[in-house]
């Protein structure tokens, strides 16, 4: 079977662009993974992990999850450390997450019934938490591998979900779930402001326990809407600070991935482009890189991009540099990814990523073309600058 490579570029396995009621490039790595063998019930610490679906919206299935390991799990709850990991064992770690399921419609998430109260009591806690679920038959299959979210293990129908001890949350976020008054952007930067991590808003989001309308929140829109969030508040800020004075340059290469930063003299602007070469996971059957590109001027941008979830996540990553540097720039993010890279692990994959280049040292330059000359022995797509927004925008302004 042949597919176009540009609708895989567009669909990345969210909207069967291809005609398919389902997607072939996730159906192959589902059937060749090894699936941990399980009973009725599972015994673990959840670090603490919850999933949210969104088939059947407004009605949902939402999902415990813990490991069958019981102690300090948080690692399988933290991006921060699976960027250090070898992939293979983040890939075991991930997928022996197993998840006990029910449906729930979204608006139960004001008024929750028990099992649903014991999954939002479960995302306010800082540390991991012991859990037993007893499920109608045993969990297999049903692994997920997303563009969105991290890789999730088997699942199954539960009966019945008993938690441990649970340890109180932080004092902020004890505030902003008992708020109803608070708006959920509004309790979503104020958490990351004190320092919760931003997996922990999103999921303390899909279960509903922020703002004024209580909604359980499928984890994939969670996680996007709270890096646009965060990252909104960030960029704002960024604003009000000078411009870099020089272009500067990052490079980081990763596990089959080459990641490219350009930050430029001028009013913040921001552009996010993504090279997918043939045999990768969404140009599987193409012959030649396909090259997407998404932007945003200084008033930013009204629509969703169609790059997807990555354009927020490493926009974030980028305003968070700014505003740790105190300046402003036109923010141009490429991002090339080579054969052998063909799994989707979810968007923080680009986050941390992006935040790791831009703990590197920059090499400078005087103008904006001796740095696309530099860009340009370092990428091995073809034709970066002419599809490129922003070096479009910077060269009608005759930056030099």
């Amino acid at each position: 079977m042949k597919v176009d490579p540009r609708l895989c570029v567009a669909c990345r396995g969210g909207k069967y662009l291809c005609g398919l009621s389902y997607c072939p490039i996730v159906v192959k790595h589902l059937t060749s993974e090894k699936l941990i063998d399980l009973g009725e019930r599972v015994r673990g610490s959840s670090p603490p992990s919850i999933f949210v679906g969104r088939y059947g919206y407004p009605k949902v299935e939402v999902y415990a999850s813990a490991p069958p390991e019981v102690g300090d799990t948080s690692v399988y709850e933290d991006p921060s450390k699976w960027i250090q990991m070898d992939l293979n064992d983040f890939l075991a770690m991930r997928l022996s997450m197993v998840r006990g399921g029910r449906p729930f419609k979204v608006t139960e998430a004001s008024n929750p019934p028990r099992l649903l109260d014991d999954v939002q009591v479960l995302t306010l806690s800082p540390r991991p938490v012991e859990l037993e679920m007893e499920f109608q038959g045993r969990p297999r299959g049903k692994v997920s591998l997303d563009e969105s979210y991290p890789p999730m293990g088997p699942a199954a129908p539960v009966n019945v979900v008993r938690l441990g001890t649970l340890p109180p949350p932080e004092r902020v976020v004890e505030r902003v779930y008992q708020d109803r008054d608070l708006k959920a952007q509004r309790a979503i930067t104020k958490l990351y402001d004190s320092g919760i991590a931003m997996e922990r808003i999103a999921r303390l989001m899909s279960a509903g326990t922020l703002g004024v309308k209580r909604r359980l929140v499928p984890t994939r829109w969670s996680i996007t809407a709270v890096d646009k969030a965060i990252g909104d508040a960030l960029v704002q800020e960024v604003k009000g600070f000078e411009e870099v004075d020089k272009v500067e340059l990052y490079v980081r290469e990763f596990r089959k991935n080459l990641f490219v930063g350009l930050l430029v003299p001028g009013k913040w602007a921001f552009e996010w482009g993504e090279a997918w070469f043939p045999h990768t996971t969404w140009n599987y059957w193409g012959d030649a890189a396909v090259i997407e590109i998404d932007y945003e001027g200084y008033r930013g941008r009204k629509t969703y991009p169609e790059i997807g979830g990555c354009y927020y996540s490493s926009r974030l990553a980028a305003a968070e540099f700014l505003r740790s540097r105190r300046r402003q720039a036109v923010v141009i993010l490429w991002r090339e990814i080579y054969p052998g890279f063909d799994l989707p692990v979810g968007v923080w994959f680009v986050r941390e990523n992006v935040r790791e280049l831009f703990r590197g040292k920059p090499a400078e330059f005087d103008s904006l073309d001796q740095a696309l000359a530099s860009v340009s022995r370092l990428t091995k797509a073809k034709g970066w600058e002419g599809k490129s927004w922003a070096v479009r925008l910077m060269r009608s302004r005759l930056f030099p």
